[in-house]
């Protein structure tokens, strides 16, 4: 900014920031969320049952009644579901067994190694794009790489004379505006369309949505975000903030020094590497020849076993660069250390069970009440009748769901209550419930960098001051509202012409389901 007062000229932005931080805090915990939404579908549907109001399936051409909960059936439901609502939530399992592998790779030191390298091994003329690429695949480490790469990616452009807030605004874009892609399939992805399955069943029983269904367009989606990551920090917020004044820091972050990658370290991201390569080559041999053991029955890849249980294939591949790398800097000792560090990952996870718990009672509560079918028919006849369907009505879905996200920071919580609504409606609607998923990942990812709601722009903020004490919460938003903005715009654009070309979102998957 030239150095000059961040909060001039954004008064009305600022305002704006400040009226949903303070709305979005009253929101009660996620928990307690849902807990109230499930109980008001109990009273709604009760209301409704009562007037004995039905409505007609479009596809079956049955007439399906609204079923109260406050009946003698439906208390008979709450207590008997209770627990198979619970243990039979398809994104619960995805995301443990995900998290047995990536947790023990988080664990032992991989993932913070292999941040840290990639982003110092760049040349500098390459460091912005290092810095942004490190953080999208950061998403794998999950929340971890937003107290990784930000600090790290200030010190790099720190020592090589740039502005360190610069070096943290592209960590930060990286992190959290990059968060659902990646060239790998992560635990989002198993937990999103764990979300999105569990209700499209409740419309059509056989329709499985599986974590790679929109693999295609998240991994090229990886590609757009470091370019235009790169241009947006390089010619947007470098010129703005203009040449660094260390005596704006404090007085210890210029003798900071970063922490090089030990001999030790770099042998076990080798060996990491090499064994994560023998895996992959010999999963390659069952899917490459075409009687290859994990095709499918017809010679295809498409309805293979090979996808269909990609999780546990995904899960061997994470356990065994991390032994590999927690063997070599003697982090895993003996046998019995890799299920401590297994255990210690899924506590990390504790809330994310809690939360499921009350989630799935909402789900199943939606689904059976019919509550979820009658507004999806609702809603789909009205939008027809208003000819509002195609893909005006997926960008009106898309920015809906960023002004949502700026009051509810927790993607699988943001899912959880919208996909019961609109998964129903646009698969009434004939689309795709994979591509549903896919247009709300693209809103979420683009607005967790400019919602207050983020935990983690506390040490966000707290970082800047340490480098500019001038720094304040207009600061950070002001920064990284061009990369919110643009990545929205683009992402949009890039999902537009996609289809429009017929290129499918993941294998064998398109906006249609017809």
């Amino acid at each position: 900014m030239n150095n000059s007062d961040s909060s001039k000229g954004s008064t009305v932005f600022t305002r704006a920031l400040d009226w949903i931080e303070k709305v979005g805090n009253k929101l009660p915990h996620p928990f307690m969320l849902f807990v109230y939404l499930a109980l008001g579908v109990i009273l709604i549907s009760s209301v409704i049952g009562w007037y004995g109001v039905s409505f007609e399936d479009p596809q079956s051409g049955e007439t399906i009644a609204v079923q109260p909960l406050l009946s003698v059936d439906g208390l008979e439901y709450i207590l008997s579901s209770m627990l198979s609502n619970f243990t039979g939530f398809a994104p619960l399992g995805l995301v443990l067994v995900m998290m047995f592998g990536i947790g023990l790779a988080q664990k032992v030191g991989l993932m913070e190694t292999f941040m840290k390298k990639t982003i110092l091994q760049a040349p500098k003329r390459l460091v912005t794009y290092a810095v942004i690429f490190t953080g999208v695949l950061g998403n794998l480490a999950s929340d971890a790489a937003f107290v990784i790469v930000p600090p790290l990616a200030a010190m790099v452009f720190y020592s090589i004379g740039r502005h360190p807030l610069v070096g943290i605004a592209a960590g930060f874009a990286g992190v959290g505006a990059g968060f659902t892609a990646n060239i790998m399939i992560t635990g989002t992805d198993a937990l999103l369309s764990g979300i999105t399955t569990e209700v499209a069943q409740t419309v059509n029983p056989e329709i499985v949505v599986s974590p790679v269904d929109n693999y295609y367009f998240m991994a090229s989606s990886v590609i757009m975000l470091v370019v235009v990551g790169a241009w947006i920090t390089e010619r947007i917020i470098e010129p703005r903030l203009g040449t660094y004044d260390s005596k704006l820091g404090d007085d210890s972050v210029t003798s900071d020094e970063i922490e090089q990658i030990t001999p030790e370290k770099n042998r076990a991201l080798r060996n990491a590497g090499i064994f994560g390569l023998l895996y992959v080559l010999i999963v390659a041999t069952t899917i490459v020849p075409a009687n290859g053991i994990l095709r499918g029955e017809d010679g295809g890849f498409l309805n293979s076993p090979f996808l269909s249980n990609i999780i546990p294939i995904i899960l061997f591949f994470f356990i065994i660069i991390a032994v590999a790398y927690g063997v070599s800097v003697k982090a895993i000792k003996k046998p019995g250390d890799v299920p401590d560090y297994m255990a210690s990952a899924i506590k990390d996870m504790s809330g994310y069970i809690v939360l499921i718990f009350a989630a799935s009672q909402f789900i199943a509560y939606f689904g059976w009440t019919n509550l979820s079918s009658f507004l999806a028919v609702s809603g789909a006849d009205a939008l027809i009748s208003a000819n509002f369907t195609g893909m005006p009505v997926i960008i009106g879905f898309i920015l809906l769901a960023t002004i949502l996200n700026l009051f509810i920071f927790s993607g699988s919580a943001q899912w959880a209550l919208m996909a019961p609504i609109f998964v129903p409606m646009f698969m009434y609607l004939d689309y795709n419930p994979a591509f549903v998923q896919l247009a709300y990942r693209i809103a979420d990812s683009s607005t967790n960098v400019i919602t207050p709601l983020n935990p983690y722009v506390p040490i966000i903020l707290a970082l800047m001051k340490r480098y500019d004490s001038r720094s304040g919460f207009g600061t950070l938003f002001s920064i990284m509202l061009p990369y919110s903005l643009i990545f929205l715009g683009l992402w949009i654009t890039i999902m537009i012409v996609w289809t429009l070309i017929g290129l499918p979102i993941g294998p064998g998957v398109g906006m249609y389901l017809n």
